[in-house]
């Protein structure tokens, strides 16, 4: 499974770990970035993950920034996607069980590099439920 990742440079550090982390466990990247802790515009990074993930059904994409805000808002401007704020695990599986998110959006300035990694992990290993949700998926896109 290839794994989409891009950050600002907030979420630089924190994308490095998870890079690491999920090369560990199996995973192929694609890095689009950012690559260090210059200040860079978020929606540089966060267009091509989404766009990515868009065009590839069942892909999940990860995007970090300072509050997690602007890169999230940048990804959801894209039909196919439903990007999460998630600041804690229960909400990252939440937003896959429930929600069916294609992305992981994660405010580095205010988790832990520890929670941010479990997230991911939750993210990854939860499965859609379907059901009563799909209904509401359905209504999302305008």
């Amino acid at each position: 499974m290839i794994i989409p990742i891009g950050c600002d440079h907030a979420g630089f550090k924190t994308k490095e770990l998870i890079v690491k982390h999920l090369t560990n466990k199996g995973f192929q990247i694609k890095d689009f970035g950012c690559y260090s802790e210059s200040s860079i515009d978020y929606p540089d990074y966060a267009h091509p993950v989404a766009q990515m993930v868009e065009e590839n059904p069942g892909m999940i994409g990860v995007l970090l920034c300072g509050s997690g805000n602007g890169i999230n808002m940048t990804a959801n401007k894209h039909a196919g996607i439903r990007s999460a704020l998630c600041w804690e695990k229960e909400i990252a599986s939440l937003a896959r069980s429930h929600n069916d998110a294609n992305i992981i959006a994660i405010p580095a300035r205010f988790v832990s590099e520890e929670m941010a990694i479990e997230m991911v992990d939750v993210f990854l290993s939860t499965v859609f439920e379907g059901g009563r949700h799909q209904n509401r998926i359905d209504k999302i896109p305008c």
